[in-house]
């Protein structure tokens, strides 16, 4: 080949990469914009995306001709929603017990139509502008790392999970009434720590299955066992060597107080958390996950379960202690992260049935931004993510989503509003075409 046609082929082959590389590039013109770190609305700016992360940000970035843009000028551009407590594989009616459903599920469900279902579920996540969730156990052994496989390599579509592969509990784990013959099914869902040394080896076991982050049950109630002091111990230093995070499932106040006391990062629930426990939170930067559910999700359910709500006289009772636990616990200066624990059908999508958690919080009286803050950058902090997710700046991922209203006066109408959804850079709804 000649030196001139080598050139040429050069020429052509650099012309074709700077053509495919300005075709993966777009600009998003933002009338307003969430910054989630400083917890403010801007107004006025562009956002520069590349492939799957965001190039620049700000309010005088220049335009190329003949680029791609984005008009989101009537909207509020904000980063991809956080849901950080989801259970993906598992759903249940209301009328189905825990124990019996799981077992079903386990015994008699083949558990790669499990995953296939938790695919389906997966993917309307993303229809309500949650583009990452932090899946937390109930998902067999290890499925929930394999869905969060193929998601990334484009095989099913689905927001970015962070796995924590099998819940890390006492003897039965939340598996109640299984005769001892047959734990051996319980082992299928969760891993049973035996001792501190036993709790080590299962940390190492799940680093190698790829996992994000450790859940644990600090108690396994209606179970009456939990892990010790001294396995929570083993379990947190060796989860932390290897950088990973550990965040605790707490109903009781002694479980929560033992867990932080060993070094978790979070508490997931925490229903019946005393002020000194709070206190305990506060000071040591545990994340606190409140799972609690809107009146009108409640009363779905219930009336689903086959109860009439308005003889269920103790509801008003929980909704009040569990606003007096929230607002206390932002009081003391507890980092408040989003999640919404929803794993059960109440004839709405996961997706939908996961925002319920926005109208829970702002029920129990949070501030609209707060709750977006919540569910973005404190959720992405909470997993040492929040230069790559819930946030909007330069080098973060292109998670970006629009609503449509007023965030502030109309904060659940225009949460529910959602115009556009990007995930990684590729685009899954874009109704701003539509207006």
């Amino acid at each position: 080949m000649s030196r001139i046609n080598l050139l040429t082929c050069f020429i052509l082959l650099f012309s074709t990469n700077i053509l495919v590389a300005q075709g993966k590039e777009v600009f998003i013109k933002a009338g307003y914009v969430y910054d989630s770190k400083q917890n403010i609305i801007l107004k006025d700016r562009i956002i520069q995306v590349k492939e799957d992360k965001i190039v620049k940000i700000g309010s005088n970035i220049d335009i190329p001709d003949n680029a791609k843009i984005i008009d989101l000028g009537e909207y509020l551009v904000l980063p991809g929603l956080i849901d950080a407590h989801t259970h993906v594989l598992f759903d249940q009616s209301p009328k189905d017990d825990f124990a019996n459903h799981s077992i079903r599920t386990l015994v008699l469900e083949n558990q790669a139509l499990r995953t296939l279902r938790g695919a389906s579920r997966a993917k309307s996540y993303l229809d309500v502008g949650i583009t990452s969730i932090k899946d937390l156990g109930n998902s067999g052994q290890f499925l929930d790392v394999a869905l969060r496989d193929a998601i990334n390599e484009g095989t099913v579509e689905g927001p970015g999970i962070f796995a924590a592969g099998q819940i890390m509990s006492g003897p039965g784990g939340q598996i109640y009434g299984v005769q001892k013959e047959h734990q051996d099914i319980v082992d299928q869902e969760y891993r049973i720590i035996k001792n501190p040394n036993d709790a080590i080896n299962a940390v190492r076991e799940h680093i190698n299955q790829g996992v994000d982050l450790i859940k644990i049950c600090a108690d396994n109630l209606p179970n009456n066992t939990r892990l010790t002091f001294e396995e929570i111990q083993a379990i947190v230093k060796t989860a932390h060597d290897y950088g990973l995070t550990v965040t605790a499932h707490s109903i009781s106040d002694q479980s929560a107080w033992e867990a932080i006391k060993a070094g978790v990062d979070g508490i997931e629930h925490g229903f019946f958390l005393a002020d000194s426990t709070l206190n305990l939170m506060a000071k040591k930067k545990v994340f606190l996950v409140p799972t609690e559910n809107s009146r009108k999700y409640m009363e779905t359910y219930y009336r689903l379960e086959g109860s009439n709500p308005e003889e269920l006289t103790w509801i008003d009772g929980y909704m009040s202690n569990m606003k007096k636990r929230l607002m206390k616990a932002i009081d003391m200066g507890v980092t408040i992260v989003a999640g919404s624990d929803n794993y059960t059908d109440i004839g709405v999508s996961r997706g939908v049935s996961s925002s319920d958690m926005f109208k829970t919080y702002y029920e129990a009286g949070m501030n609209p931004l707060d709750i977006l803050q919540s569910a973005t950058y404190l959720s992405a902090q909470s997993l040492n993510m929040e230069n790559e997710i819930g946030v909007l700046k330069q080098g973060s991922f292109a998670d970006i989503i629009a609503i449509k209203g007023d965030i502030e006066g109309d904060f659940l109408n225009t949460l529910e509003n959602v115009v556009f959804v990007m995930k990684r850079g590729e685009i899954y709804l874009n109704k701003s075409l539509e207006n």
